[in-house]
């Protein structure tokens, strides 16, 4: 999929859960399992994804071309069910936008007086 302005402003916003699963394999790859522990733990317990909002995000981001499952060696250890994905470039760019368009809210909301209330 070729990565153009264009094809990455068609992408935004991104829901919630589809922000957060990009931004969790933008370390590298990992497992289902691994990416929902991930989510909750990035989010304070906020954000928990189930297995089957997971598996729903993660067919539509590869349909999306916004990430691909990995065919990689497992180790004997490893249980060969799981499956693996990564972030494609389009998927890099896409989370690179979001954060930008997310930071440029944020900076409105502050500008506009909207800052959070001390914890």
């Amino acid at each position: 999929m070729p990565i153009d302005d264009e094809s990455v402003s068609a992408a935004l916003p991104l829901p919630p859960a589809t922000y957060h699963i990009l931004l969790s394999l933008a370390p590298g790859e990992r497992h289902g399992y691994a990416i929902i522990q991930d989510v909750e733990a990035s989010t304070d317990g906020e954000l928990r994804l189930s297995a089957g909002t997971l598996y729903r995000s993660i067919a539509r981001m590869v349909e999306q071309g916004l990430i691909i499952e990995t065919t990689r060696r497992r180790t004997a250890e490893e249980d060969e069910r799981r499956r693996y994905y990564r972030l494609t470039p389009y998927g890099t760019a896409v989370a690179r936008a979001e954060t930008a368009r997310l930071t440029h809210l944020v900076r409105l909301a502050r500008a506009s007086g909207l800052t959070p209330k001390p914890a």
